[in-house]
């Protein structure tokens, strides 16, 4: 069995754009990614999202590949929408609360004009940084038990 671990670290400076494979960052407790625009006092600090689930837009025809959905971390050998939100992750020196499984997209992208649908509302995770700390390509996932913290769903 292969170790879930993270393929891409993703940065932007505004909401609603593609990010960019910086490879390594800071993850800021009660915050999110260093320098990313979706930073902050809310519950979807950080999103993540399974380069299993970035190949089925790639199937669908799309040249599309790691940030393209937004996503803080790509990540590889975990299914993210199927763990339980309050579940915590621990991602190089960071501690991740996962707070809400997919989003509703009240505006449809340009991935989703481009195949008529798009995974992030489904697929996409959202978490606030618990403990923060250094994360890069090639780090680690390691799944802590479900607590008690904030409770937001889709």
């Amino acid at each position: 069995m292969n170790q879930a671990k993270v393929i891409a670290v993703c940065t932007s400076a505004g909401k609603g754009e593609r990010k960019k494979d910086i490879g390594r960052g800071r993850m800021v407790e009660n915050f999110g990614l260093e320098g990313d625009g979706h930073g902050g006092d809310w519950h979807r600090q950080v999103s993540l999202l399974a380069i299993e689930s970035i190949d089925k837009m790639r199937a669908a025809g799309l040249d599309v590949g790691p940030g393209d959905f937004a996503e803080n971390l790509t990540t590889r050998g975990i299914n993210l929408y199927a763990l339980p939100i309050g579940t915590e992750l621990e991602v190089g020196e960071a501690v991740l609360e996962i707070t809400q499984i997919g989003k509703v997209c009240h505006e449809r992208c340009a991935i989703f004009h481009q195949a008529g649908d798009c995974v992030m509302p489904k697929e996409g995770i959202f978490a606030i940084v618990r403990r923060g700390g250094d994360v890069k390509s090639g780090d680690p996932i390691i799944r802590r038990p479900a607590t008690a913290g904030v409770k937001e769903k889709a």
